[in-house]
């Protein structure tokens, strides 16, 4: 398994920011081409069949992404240069989503070669999944087999996420009338925005999910004013949407329409919450092995991917997005093992 080692270390050692994936992609083209893999591109997206794919059987999809965020401040080494120590490696991608994707690999090849398999598998490596980009998984989904079921591979501690939150943006604008700040004069769209923004705190959705909780609205960003002694006549603000099962997004788009008196305008309705029913034989499968099945308040790829899906993958998500991200080669292995565990004899 320590080829699947180096191939992270490699992974780390090219930089893939979200949208200038190229060169990691080339990486993971490599190695494949080195196994004598055949696989298909599109823009910064690679993704091979089983060799004995059959036309008839399910199909499932094992997909991972190969860009990263930018690093954060903190880091006491090079983010590009993976630092290995005993068990532990460092390094930008590490953990998110580097040790999932190799390890989904890794299970890939691993039944690469079978004949009898009662499903047929897609192995994908992805782009643009940090910013949620059109340029990723989704630009892909016509031409890759129409899957039953995918396995997307994020940092969840080997435990299964049979549900995620989706997310949607909403940017609003508060407008009043300005006015010179020392007489009473005009009306403050700062506070118009307070009073707004307090709806949303004080507001709770009726339906509650037993996996993911309730819709969780957070204002994260506010801006008004140029001047100290002019009363501000606009206030911008932006409202992050985690949305559960029981709501689309454009259903609380409308709700949340009606509750203000701001403008408000969604960035996109397409990131919807998912995951599968725990009846689902991928999750019966997981249960019996005494994993535990969660639901997942971040959003991945799973939330364009539009058949039934699960998270899953070595690493801690908590670990993701941090100076000195980092996972354990223990991890990985683990991670394969279980994979293999799961997949074997798995009936759709």
């Amino acid at each position: 398994m320590q080829e699947y080692i180096d191939l992270l270390k490699d992974l780390i050692s090219t930089p893939s920011i979200s949208r200038d994936e190229e060169n990691a992609a080339a990486v993971m083209r490599k190695f494949l081409i080195g196994k004598g893999i055949q696989f298909n591109i599109k823009k910064h997206n690679t993704w091979a069949l089983n060799k004995y794919f059959t036309e008839g059987k399910p199909v499932i999809l094992l997909n991972s992404h190969i860009d990263t965020v930018k690093p954060v401040k903190g880091w006491t080494v090079d983010p590009y240069q993976p630092f290995e120590e005993e068990d532990k490696i460092t390094g930008l991608g590490s953990n998110d989503a580097g040790g999932p994707l190799v390890s989904l690999l890794a299970t890939f090849i691993h039944f690469y070669h079978r004949i009898d398999l009662p499903y047929n598998l897609v192995f994908a490596a992805t782009a643009e999944e940090e910013i949620s980009g059109i340029n990723g998984i989704e630009c892909i989904l016509n031409d890759i087999p129409k899957a039953d079921f995918a396995i997307v591979g994020e940092p969840t501690g080997m435990n299964l996420a049979i549900a995620e939150k989706g997310l949607m943006v909403l940017d609003c604008i508060a407008r009043g009338k300005s006015g010179h700040a020392a007489r009473n004069e005009g009306v403050n769209a700062i506070y118009k925005a307070i009073e707004d923004i307090q709806i949303l705190l004080n507001y709770k959705f009726e339906k509650v999910s037993e996996l993911l909780g309730p819709v969780k609205i957070s204002v994260t960003q506010i801006n008004a004013g140029e001047q100290h002694n002019v009363v501000p006549d606009m206030c911008t603000y932006t409202a992050d949407v985690r949305s559960n099962e029981h709501y689309s997004n454009e259903d609380i788009y409308k709700i949340v329409y009606t509750l203000l008196e701001s403008e408000v305008q969604a960035r996109s309705f397409r990131l919807n919450s998912s995951g599968i029913e725990t009846s689902h034989p991928f999750a019966q499968k997981a249960m019996s092995l005494g994993i535990h099945c969660y639901g997942s308040p971040t959003t991945s790829d799973q939330a364009v991917i539009p058949y039934p899906s699960a998270k899953m993958g070595p690493g801690e998500s908590a670990r993701s997005h941090t100076a000195n991200e980092h996972i354990f080669k223990s991890e990985i292995f683990a991670g394969i093992e279980r994979f293999i565990e799961l997949l074997e004899g798995l009936e759709l």
